[in-house]
């Protein structure tokens, strides 16, 4: 049984994935066969999917399919098995995608703060990096995650975010790179040409010379703990500490948000760009529907 708050959402969400799948996504899951229309549309997978993770944050497919079957059938009587309904999710990665990116583009919550950003990356873990990975090869690789103390294979998320004071930030950009990717590089190639911006960084964004020349060109600025120096003596090391881990403390907090939305260990092998996008599109779809 569906509470009555949850069935406007339902019904809600519902309407908005419809407007949205006619108007544009549907272009990108075009089929060309006897089945160009399945009973259970591609609408309601979608529904489905993002209704259950968002509402009751369940957040595997077979999670998501139980509940559905249990508690949803009413709603959706042509739910397909859950070895149907888990290839349907998964070629509807493009999809979720685009839907990802419509939900970062039009729903900007107006606390955001639009010249101070936060960086941060996640790994996107396919396997460990003891055995050879053999998941989306053409677009994965071996990696080594600091914060974790491991290599891996899999894919790196890394995203630029709008600061909003004591919330999530909001995503300005996600991009999507094999794991063996610095994050120091893709910042250069991606986001270094964007001016009058303050950035908060971790460690690995530690590059004097780069950000002296960005200020120069952009009048932007990166801020980041505070690196011991190699060969520092001990009397001046000792007196700079104090103030180095005050910096670095208010630093850190400024970047907490963005890391709670990273918390997670991808242990899933399959529907891997789902898996990203999917999560995506459900984090943020709540800003329309005030979960």
């Amino acid at each position: 049984m569906t509470p009555k708050d949850n069935k406007l959402k339902l019904i809600a969400m519902y309407l908005y994935i419809n407007d949205m799948y006619n108007d544009v996504l549907k272009y990108s899951c075009e089929r060309f066969s006897n089945n160009s229309k399945p009973a259970f549309t591609d609408i309601e997978v979608m529904t489905v999917y993002l209704f259950v993770m968002t509402d009751m944050q369940l957040f595997k497919v077979k999670q998501i399919h139980k509940y559905a079957k249990a508690h949803l059938f009413s709603w959706f009587p042509q739910l397909p098995s859950y070895v149907a309904f888990n290839k349907r999710i998964n070629r509807l990665s493009e999809v979720f995608r685009l839907l990802s990116t419509s939900l970062i583009t039009e729903f900007q919550p107006q606390d955001c703060i639009l010249d101070t950003s936060l960086l941060d990356s996640m790994p996107i873990i396919t396997c460990s990096g003891k055995r050879k990975g053999k998941v989306a090869t053409e677009i994965t690789d071996k990696g080594f995650n600091s914060t974790k103390g491991m290599y891996y294979y899999g894919l790196k998320l890394h995203a630029l975010g709008f600061r909003r004071p004591k919330q999530l930030p909001f995503p300005e950009q996600f991009l999507l790179t094999p794991a063996s990717e610095n994050d120091l590089n893709l910042f250069k190639q991606a986001w270094e040409t964007i001016r009058n911006r303050t950035f908060f960084g971790d460690k690995i964004y530690i590059d004097l010379n780069f950000f002296q020349n960005m200020y120069k060109n952009n009048n932007s600025i990166i801020l980041t703990p505070i690196k011991a120096t190699k060969g520092m003596p001990g009397a001046v090391k000792q007196r700079n500490k104090a103030a180095d881990d005050l910096f670095s403390t208010a630093v850190s907090k400024v970047r907490q948000p963005i890391e709670a939305l990273f918390n997670s260990k991808v242990r899933s092998t399959k529907g891997l760009l789902v898996h990203v996008f999917g999560r995506i599109a459900a984090a943020y779809i709540f800003l329309i529907f005030n979960y």
